[in-house]
């Protein structure tokens, strides 16, 4: 029998007559690496928090190598060897690398004074235990998302931790920086360390995971080993009910052939270079290829965010000038950003001010002021339409599910009535069912005869959800794949990422 070292027990919390946890049990051997998942608002990130002493729960009691805590505060936590790293990674950007992986020890240990060959002293024996090796001096904002993984993680293991908590640890990484946080990940197994890893992506926990808590509506479904789970069932015990994928079927005689979209040889110095294709109504093009590809920059130059220093971009056969983002709007070109807090949404504000901020000009009345009247038909038109779970519309957008957060940023982009609609990242940071709802979206909006670019790097969403695929890299096109349907999975990933360039059509 595995030595636990922790037992969360009948754990219950609430928030204003919400239950966001009932009774719910869990626990977590020495050097097991353990997945909690559930829809977004299950209660994942509640617990963790509980764990970690940030949130104190109502009732129920937290034991950690033997030694039970009904109160456990933060530093309670970290003195047990508890540390979380949280999504944003809770770095110091204008910090070096030494500073952000040292600091907490300093901090922890009162220090009053500051030795700079202690501050490296302890930086480097974090990273030699993770076998890394990093440029201490190099300020943590120039590093990539998958560096700065590596320093959270460090700066977790200077704190002598036990149990490392990850939180969408995997959203901004590539599948190659994937892969290698996951063999840091087993590396500290064999060092006795326990991982828990929250994540939404399935077939991640099915790589990493030895043992699966899953939660629905803040109660626990069951605790199950990894081998006997499957996809479908894992995905029925987390939501309740059976979800179907199947791909996107383009019919492409029911609009013509005429482009909505022709890009032409669109370059940008260091960012993208003799870019061409075409959309055409009804269709779902996706774009694909690794992180720093140029997939994004791309995207904001069609958007006005990016201006190109040459090539041409055509509507309707018509030569468009995008210089902002309102050049775009006028010419029927909407675009989600990758980043729906930071650049999306204005996260403290109503639901209702975020959909109608782009449309302002469409809902004055004879005065020049917002008319109450179209106000409201535009918002209750779009929280129905897109079925935006809230019981007001004049709630903040931040007390919403991701998947709710991203269907308030296609409203405010779907009330602009658009053409062609740019989808960046359409489905990051949202659950299982919600990511199926926002491709049956996607797809209705196809089907009505709107042109959707859909950007991803998940490979089954660019599958299921396209007819065609460009292969993007070093800022070029590399592959333009005719029939989504003629590629499979593991062939698409090796066309993406340089291991093979299959002869597909």
């Amino acid at each position: 029998m595995n030595e636990q070292l922790l037992e969360v027990r009948n754990i219950s919390k609430s928030y204003v007559g919400v239950q966001a946890l009932d009774s719910v049990s869990m626990a977590i051997d020495k050097g097991g690496i353990h997945c909690l998942v559930g829809e977004n608002g299950s209660g994942k990130s509640t617990l963790i928090k509980i764990i970690a002493g940030v949130v104190r729960p109502d009732s129920g009691e937290i034991i950690i190598r033997g030694r039970r805590h009904r109160t456990l505060h933060a530093i309670d936590a970290i003195r047990e060897g508890i540390q979380i790293i949280y999504q944003d990674l809770s770095l110091y950007p204008n910090l070096s690398v030494a500073e952000n992986i040292s600091l907490n020890q300093m901090v922890e240990q009162d220090r009053k004074l500051l030795r700079w060959s202690e501050v490296r002293r302890i930086a480097e024996k974090a990273l030699a235990g993770i076998g890394e090796e990093l440029d201490l001096n190099e300020l943590v904002e120039n590093l990539s998302m998958a560096k700065k993984q590596l320093i959270a993680i460090c700066r977790a293991l200077t704190q002598k931790a036990r149990l490392i908590i990850m939180d969408e640890p995997t959203s901004a990484l590539t599948r190659g920086e994937i892969d290698h946080l996951f063999s840091i990940i087993t590396g500290l197994q064999k060092q006795g360390i326990s991982s828990l890893f929250v994540s939404h992506k399935l077939s991640e926990v099915f790589r990493i995971a030895e043992d699966v808590t899953i939660l629905r509506d803040g109660k626990k479904v069951g605790d199950y080993k990894t081998a006997e789970l499957d996809n479908e069932k894992l995905v029925f015990l987390m939501t309740g009910k059976k979800l179907e994928a199947s791909s996107f079927s383009y019919d492409e005689s029911r609009y013509g052939n005429d482009n909505l979209l022709e890009v032409k040889r669109l370059t940008r110095k260091g960012q993208f270079e003799d870019v061409s294709f075409t959309l055409k109504p009804g269709e779902i093009l996706g774009i694909t290829g690794l992180l720093g590809s140029g997939r994004t920059e791309l995207a904001l130059a069609l958007f006005g965010l990016n201006k190109a220093d040459s090539g041409g971009v055509f509507v309707e056969g018509k030569p468009a000038r995008i210089r902002s983002p309102r050049d775009a709007v006028r010419l029927g070109i909407s675009y989600l950003a990758e980043d729906r807090l930071n650049q999306g949404l204005y996260i403290t504000q109503t639901i209702s001010r975020n959909i109608i901020i782009t449309v302002l000009n469409k809902i004055l009345d004879s005065f020049g002021l917002i008319s109450r009247t179209k106000r409201e038909s535009t918002v209750s038109r779009w929280v129905e339409d897109l079925a935006i779970k809230t019981p007001t519309a004049e709630a903040p957008v931040q007390s919403l599910s991701g998947g709710n957060q991203q269907r308030v940023v296609l409203a405010k982009w779907l009330a602009t009535d658009p053409k062609i609609f740019i989808l960046d990242g359409p489905t990051i940071g949202v659950d299982i069912a919600s990511k199926s709802n926002i491709h049956g979206i996607i797809r209705n909006l196809a089907g009505a005869g709107m042109g959707i670019i859909v950007i991803s790097d998940e490979i089954p969403e660019v599958l299921q959800n396209c007819n065609r695929i460009l292969v993007m890299s070093g800022g070029r096109i590399i592959k333009e794949i005719g029939d989504a349907a003629s590629v499979g999975e593991e062939e698409l990933f090796a066309i993406v990422s340089g291991k093979g360039a299959a002869d597909v059509a």
